[in-house]
């Protein structure tokens, strides 16, 4: 029998080491495990470990240094590297008195929502359930809560973490200070997160409508949402939508139709939001389920992209709802425009996250299922994106869009910013490990 190769020593003994599972090309459940949330993207990593605990995502990262592999988390990896798959790390534990959360690295916000909800307590989250908790967070993250309680990454306490030398450490604002710092909208540029502690704030009600218009409303809707955002409490939340007219919910000929939506988000109860969104319910359709609005189904293609705005001028509203009424349908796309301000303007002003500025967001997010719908639902994504322009800041949620260069990463990140990015990059990641996503590379 010929003798085993480097590389397949070492794939056996992270095989006999590891708590979790390990799939290699070849392996049953390697092609399961594989599959990303964009249909688009292939990935074939040449390992991935599904880690049981942080132990083992320590073993995959020193198997990775071992063989010189670049490492991801859940990421795009194209061909080669080492995909650390944290599914089976889904710990939420809630301190209630203290009104904080631990929360293990591959948790979605539906662990964190389930163990949150019976305290009456939650952390600012994504609109999709099966969002994962840590790149949301680390990423800034934007959800319903943001103009109440600030963005996710603004309610972070402590970080655990797997660096790239293979070493468990915690960063926080007295422990490693400045890669905590970078953590804040560098997402995994640093090192695997195996849990996040976050503040958890006072919520004993949340309520949600999504109001349903036809089309030929929409300048009217947005300005009228737009007058309410204005005037009510930074509680008030919430986007302005058009998506598929939905079956059972619409007049049959709008059916598979663009239709225009109001989504309200109040953290309080039912009775206060009809009354702060009245002059909204005149003339609408019924109502669909809020829930599943923002879910991504497993096995849709994608692309998400974004523009921070100065403004909402009648002017944009014209133009965003001419985009609206041009998307591509019937798909599970959405052309969404959400306010900011509140407690996100009010945030820290320290972090490499300079979106948090902008009083709105446009935000296409294009989803199908058919690549025969490929050329038209990318070519919308980039008439959106164009078509706002005049009044964009600039600025980028990194968190909502994929990859458009190295340029949006650094508008997202802040170009101020970037030498400190580079610098702890350095110390922490010298040989770019973790190179994959919204990369900042070592100085």
């Amino acid at each position: 029998m010929a003798p085993l190769s480097k590389a397949g020593a070492a794939l056996a003994a992270l095989r006999d080491e590891l708590s979790g599972e390990v799939f290699a090309p070849g392996d049953a459940g390697y092609d399961a495990a594989r599959a990303g949330a964009d249909a688009r993207t292939e990935r074939r990593p040449a390992v991935i470990a599904r880690c049981a605990d942080a132990a083992d995502v320590v073993r995959a990262v020193r198997f990775a240094r071992d063989l010189d592999l670049p490492v991801t988390v859940g990421g795009a990896l194209g061909y080669g590297g080492v995909l650390v798959d944290l599914r089976r790390m889904v710990g939420v534990s809630v301190d209630p008195e203290a009104r904080t959360v631990r929360v293990e690295g591959g948790a979605t916000m539906h662990h964190l929502d389930r163990a949150c909800r019976e305290y009456g307590l939650a952390a600012p989250g994504a609109p999709d359930p099966a969002t994962g908790v840590a790149g949301f967070v680390l990423g800034g993250g934007t959800g319903w809560l943001d103009r109440a309680f600030g963005l996710a990454v603004d309610n972070l306490r402590g970080v655990e973490l797997v660096t790239a030398d293979a070493e468990r450490i915690r960063a926080g604002p007295e422990e490693h200070p400045e890669l905590f710092w970078a953590l804040h909208g560098g997402g995994g540029n640093f090192g695997v997160a195996t849990a996040l502690t976050l503040d958890l704030h006072e919520l004993p009600e949340f309520t949600a409508a999504l109001l349903l218009y036809r089309p030929e409303r929409g300048p009217e809707v947005v300005r009228a949402f737009r007058e309410a955002i204005d005037a009510g409490p930074d509680r008030l939340s919430g986007a302005l939508l058009y998506l598929t007219g939905p079956p059972g919910f619409v007049p049959e000929e709008l059916v598979g139709r663009p239709v225009c939506g109001a989504l309200m988000t109040y953290a309080g109860g039912a009775e206060e939001l009809r009354e702060l969104t009245a002059p909204l319910r005149a003339g609408r359709l019924p109502y669909p389920e809020v829930r599943g609005v923002f879910d991504t189904a497993p096995g849709l293609r994608s692309l998400s992209s974004a523009e921070c705005l100065t403004g909402l001028p009648d002017d944009l509203v014209d133009v965003y709802c001419s985009l609206g009424e041009r998307m591509p349908v019937p798909t599970g796309t959405l052309h969404a425009l959400f306010p900011q301000g509140g407690a996100v303007a009010a945030g820290p002003r320290d972090y490499p996250l300079p979106f948090r500025d902008a009083p709105w967001v446009a935000h296409p997010f294009a989803r199908w299922a058919d690549p025969a719908d490929d050329e038209r639902a990318l070519a919308w994504v980039r008439e959106v994106r164009s078509g706002v322009t005049p009044w964009s800041t600039g600025d980028v949620p990194l968190d909502l869009i994929g990859d458009e260069g190295a340029e949006r990463v650094r508008a997202g990140l802040g170009v101020g910013n970037m030498l400190r990015l580079e610098k702890v990059k350095r110390a922490y990641d010298p040989d770019n490990v973790f190179r994959f996503g919204h990369g900042v590379r070592p100085l």
